[in-house]
This record gives C-alpha cells, structure tokens and sequence, in this order.
C-alpha cells in the first residue's frame, strides 16, 4: 500500500484518479481547493477520506498545502492534477502571476520542492504542449494574452519540469502524462475522450502497479502508452531556464 497524494481531486480526472487507487487499497490524500469542495469530496469519496484545502494558484497556498500534507505522512508518490484550461482570460494572482501559470507550473514545482522526494511523480500534461514557448516572456509581461497558447506554453513547461525531476532525482520516477481531451468541466461536454481511461494511466503511474510501466521515468504517457514529447522539453538549458524562474518566484530551490 502507498500513500498518494492527488492535488485538483475534488472533481474529474483527479478525483477518478483517487477513488481508483482507494479501491485498490492505498492510502489516498486528497485536495480540495475550499471546505466546501471538500465536504462535496467526503459526500462522494467517503466520509472517512483524507483531504487537504488550499489554493494552489498562490504561493502561499502551495506551500500551505505542502505541510498539511506532510503533516499526514511524506507521500509516496504525487498527481499533480490540478490544472486551469485555455479558455481563460488573463487573471493575476496575489502575487502578481498568471494564475493559469500559477496553477499549472509553478504549483507543481512549489509542492515537488517542499515535500520529501516521493519515489514517484506524474505531471498532467496535454497533447497541446507541442509548442515552442516564448522563454523570454514566460509570464506574459509583454505579449498580448492568449489563453490557448498561453495554455500550450504552461502544459510544455509543466512537461519539461517532469523531466528535469526525473533527470535531477535519478532515485524517483517522474513522468508526464496527457490524459486526453475528456469530458470534464475543463474539456467540456463535447470531449471525446473517455474519461475513466483518461485518469487510469497517472493512478498506475503513481501505483506502480503495471509492471510495463513501474520502471519508466522521463517519459510522455498517453492512455498506458508511452509517446514521443515535443522535442525541447527534453532540452536542459530550457529546463534550467524555467527552474530558475520558479525558484526566483517562490524563493524555494528544487
């Protein structure tokens, strides 16, 4: 039995992803992003289900998340789920970031540094990531907003963040995974994904329980197959570049 920790799985593919390894017998901590999403949790997952509350967009509630579950018990391995869509305007965070970038980058990296290595991580990409970001203007200071590419760039970032875990944490198994485009309040009704496949290859991931893909680190995943990412996320200078923004935004080294 693991202990796995599943950030966004208040609703959707996280939730899905948690309710499976539940039922496989792990010991699932689960993440709301308010009390009352998480008494909606307890009424669907069980009243008795482990749950952290925060708002993973700010730093300050990254990191407050990251002790209430270290709190419980270092996790065994992470989904980082939780994820804001392309169709979205630009919004500020208190701390004067995009919150699409907040949510979608810099919260995975804040909660992979302040908790004690998991021997296993998976990253939620997309199948949009295939993009070549603006590295000089990561954060959209100068450029026009555009959700959709602004999307793109933070899914290609979260992308290269799950390998430079995997190449800076030789011990772990990091990967990214694109779940598909399902039908969940982000993808909308007229996804035409399968949603319980959508969330079956980050709970094995986190599992370990495949022994096809126990092994893997540094991957690209979609649907229990792995596939060829967009080139540069797999570029260490790239990944160095993202890095040092993140620690210079949050203040804390990977």
């Amino acid at each position: 039995m693991a202990r796995i920790f599943v950030t966004g799985s208040s609703t959707g593919l996280g939730l899905l992803a948690g309710k499976a390894l539940l039922a496989d017998g792990h010991d699932v901590i689960f993440h709301a992003r308010s009390p009352s999403r998480a008494d909606d949790l307890r009424r669907d997952a069980g009243r008795d289900v482990k749950i952290v509350t925060g708002d993973v967009s700010t730093i300050s509630g990254a990191l407050d998340i990251a002790d209430q579950v270290n709190g419980i018990g270092a996790p065994d391995a992470v989904i980082h789920n939780a994820g804001l869509g392309a169709d979205t305007r630009l919004s500020l965070t208190v701390d004067g970031i995009p919150d699409l970038f907040g949510v979608n980058v810099l919260a995975p990296y804040i909660l992979t540094a302040k908790m004690p290595a998991p021997s296993r991580m998976v990253y939620l990409s997309s199948d949009m990531h295939f993009v070549s970001p603006e590295l000089d203007d990561m954060l959209w200071r100068r450029r026009s907003w555009s959700g959709y590419a602004a999307y793109s760039e933070s899914k290609f970032y979260v992308t290269a963040l799950a390998f430079a875990v995997a190449r800076l944490r030789p011990d772990a198994h990091s990967n990214a995974v694109d779940p598909g485009w399902v039908p969940t309040r982000m993808g909308g009704r007229q996804a035409p994904d399968d949603l319980e496949q959508g969330a079956t290859t980050q709970a094995t991931l986190a599992s370990g329980g495949d022994a096809r893909l126990a092994k893997l680190t540094g991957q690209f995943l979609y649907h229990m197959g792995v596939r060829e990412p967009e080139r540069e996320t797999r570029d260490i200078e790239i990944q160095k570049r993202l890095i040092d923004l993140c620690q210079d935004l949050s203040g804390i080294g990977l």
